[in-house]
C-alpha cells in the first residue's frame, strides 16, 4: 500500500541539525536512484539531493556543503543529514525514485525557527 515513508522532521533552531529517513519498498528501491525533494509554503516541489545506485550524489546549490544524502541498500533506506539549517529550509520533505517517481508520500515537516 504505502511505498514511501518519510520520518525525522521536526522543529529546530537556525544552525541546528536534523536527520531524515525514508524507507521504501524493496521493489522500487532496488536498482533505482533515490532523491529527496522539498516543498515550501507557496512554492513548487523542488529537488534537494539525489543518490545513484553506486553512491554518486548531487545537490541543489542552496544546500551544498550543508546537507548529505546517503543510502542503506540492505535496509531500503535513504537518509538526509541536514546541518547548519536556515529558516529558508522550512518545508515538507519527500523522498522518491529519480527516473520514474512513484506516488508521493505524506512527507515529513521540517520547521527552522528561533
Amino acid at each position: 500500500q504505502v511505498q514511501l515513508v518519510e520520518s525525522g522532521g521536526g522543529l529546530v533552531q537556525p544552525g541546528g541539525s536534523l536527520r531524515l529517513s525514508c524507507v521504501a519498498s524493496g521493489s522500487i528501491f532496488r536498482n533505482n536512484a533515490m532523491a529527496w525533494y522539498r516543498q515550501a509554503p507557496g512554492k513548487q516541489r523542488a529537488l534537494v539531493a539525489a543518490i545513484s545506485n553506486g553512491g554518486s550524489t548531487t545537490y541543489a546549490d542552496s544546500v551544498k556543503g550543508r546537507f548529505t544524502i546517503s543510502r542503506d541498500n540492505a535496509n531500503n533506506t535513504v537518509y538526509l543529514q541536514m546541518n547548519s539549517l536556515k529558516a529558508e529550509d522550512t518545508a515538507v520533505y519527500f523522498c522518491n525514485t529519480v527516473l520514474r517517481p512513484r506516488a508521493w508520500g505524506q512527507g515529513t515537516q521540517v520547521t527552522v525557527s528561533s
